[in-house]
C-alpha cells in the first residue's frame, strides 16, 4: 500500500494504461491493469468494487463504500486511460520525482487528480457508512476517445447519482461549463489523370480547399454567432487534411477532418452537425460528410447546492473550452463538473508531470470536501 498521495500517483504512473486509439506509441495499451489494481487497492479499504467491460478487456470501475440505501450518492470519476507516448521526451512510466514534481504520462491528465481523490476517500473511509451522503469513486474507460465508459455509465446508472466530481486537471478550479465538440471527416471525390493533361481530370484536392475556404469564411461567421458570457464563441479548426498520391496525378480523392466547438446556445439550436449541412447545402459544396462524432456541452448552474459546497471550501468557478467524460454524465442527468490538482498546460505535453504542492493540496481539498459534506 502506498504510504501517501505522492508514492500512490508514482504507482498509477508506472501502470501503463494508454488509449489503444488514436496512435498509442506503445504496446502497453489498455485500461484493465489500472482497474485491476484500483480494484485490489479500493478493495483492501472496505470497499466494494464492480468492473464493467465497456470493450474487450477494457473496463469502467465502480467502487461504493456505503450500501446502496437510498441515501444521496456523489461520484469522483477520474478517467483510467491516457493519450499517447509517442515522442515524449521522458520515461512515459519511470514516475520519477525530480524538481519537486511527479513527471510520466498521466501525472497531470488524469492520473494526479485521480490520486488525490483516492486518497481523499482513503483518509475518509472511517465516515463512509455513517456519512448522510455516500461517496463512490468511479473510473472511467475511454475517455481519451470516444468516451464510451461515461456514455454507457450514464446510460445504466445516472439515476443513482446527485452529483459528478470529474478528475481533471484545472488547478483545483469549479469548470462547470465547457464546450462540446463535433469531429468529422469532409471527403471530395474528382477524377484521376496524368498531370500533364489536367484537364481530362477533376482535382478533389482543389475542390475540397476551395469548400474548406467557403466553410471558413460561412461557417466561421455562423459560428461565431453563438456565444457564451464565459466559453466565448463556438469555433472551427480544420485539423488534417489529405489527398492525392503523386504529383504527376491527378488526385480522385481527398480528405479533412475539422473539430468543431459547440457552445450551449448552438446545441440549442440544433447542433452543429445540422449547422454544417445547411451551410454545405445552401453552397452546393461538392463534399461528404463521413463519421461525425458530436458531443455535447455541458453547464451546470453555479448555484447547485455541492459548487457552493466546493466554493465554501476554497475553489471558484471557471469554465473551459475542452471537453471531458462530465459532459456525457450531466447529458444523461447526473449534475457534473470537472475538477483536480495539477494544470491543463502540462495535459499530453511530451514531458508530463504535476507539482507535488499542486498534488498534496488537491488530495487535502478533497478530504475537507468529503469531511465537510459527510458530518453535516
Amino acid at each position: 500500500m502506498p504510504a501517501d498521495v505522492v508514492s500512490l500517483l508514482q504507482h498509477l504512473v508506472r501502470i501503463p494504461s494508454v488509449n489503444p486509439e488514436n496512435t498509442p506509441g506503445t504496446d502497453l495499451t489498455g485500461e484493465a491493469e489500472m482497474a485491476k489494481f484500483l480494484s485490489g487497492w479500493l478493495e483492501a479499504l472496505g470497499a466494494e468494487v464492480t468492473l464493467e467491460e465497456i470493450r474487450p478487456g477494457r473496463p469502467n470501475l465502480i467502487a461504493r463504500f456505503a450500501p446502496t440505501d437510498g441515501r444521496p450518492r456523489v461520484l469522483f470519476g477520474p478517467h483510467l486511460d491516457t493519450v499517447g507516448v509517442g515522442g515524449m521526451t521522458i520515461d512515459p512510466f519511470g514516475g520519477d520525482i525530480r524538481d519537486d514534481r511527479v513527471w510520466g504520462r498521466g501525472a497531470s491528465d488524469t492520473k494526479g487528480p485521480m490520486a488525490a481523490m483516492l486518497w481523499a476517500l482513503r483518509q475518509t473511509r472511517e465516515l463512509q457508512k455513517s456519512s448522510p451522503i455516500a461517496f463512490d469513486f468511479v473510473a472511467f474507460m475511454g475517455e481519451e476517445s470516444n468516451q464510451w465508459g461515461s456514455k454507457d455509465f450514464a446510460k445504466n446508472h445516472a439515476q443513482e447519482y446527485t452529483f459528478a466530481l470529474v478528475g481533471e486537471p484545472t488547478s483545483m478550479e469549479v469548470v462547470h461549463v465547457t464546450k462540446g465538440s463535433l469531429w468529422t471527416t469532409l471527403r471530395t471525390t474528382g477524377k484521376a489523370a496524368h498531370s500533364s493533361q489536367p484537364q481530362r481530370g477533376e482535382n478533389a484536392v482543389m475542390k475540397l480547399a476551395r469548400a474548406l475556404d467557403t466553410l471558413d469564411h460561412h461557417l466561421g461567421t455562423k459560428l461565431a454567432t453563438f456565444t457564451h458570457p464565459v466559453l466565448g464563441t463556438s469555433t472551427m479548426n480544420v485539423g488534417v487534411f489529405n489527398g492525392g498520391s503523386r504529383p504527376n496525378i491527378v488526385p480522385d480523392l481527398a480528405n479533412a477532418v475539422i473539430d468543431i466547438r459547440i457552445t450551449p446556445s448552438l446545441a440549442e439550436s440544433g447542433g452543429a452537425l445540422k449547422l454544417l449541412a445547411d451551410t454545405i447545402a445552401d453552397f452546393d459544396l461538392p463534399v461528404e460528410i463521413v463519421n461525425p462524432h458530436e458531443n455535447p456541452p455541458m453547464e451546470t448552474p453555479a448555484d447547485h447546492p455541492v459548487i457552493k459546497a466546493l466554493l465554501a471550501a476554497g475553489s471558484k468557478l471557471a469554465g473551459a473550452p475542452w471537453f471531458s467524460d462530465a459532459a456525457h454524465l450531466s447529458d444523461g442527468g447526473i449534475p457534473s463538473i470537472c475538477i483536480g490538482p495539477g494544470s491543463i498546460d502540462q495535459a499530453h505535453t511530451v514531458d508530463e508531470f504535476i507539482s507535488i504542492d499542486d498534488l498534496e493540496k488537491g488530495a487535502a481539498f478533497f478530504e475537507k470536501f468529503i469531511r465537510d459534506l459527510a458530518t453535516k
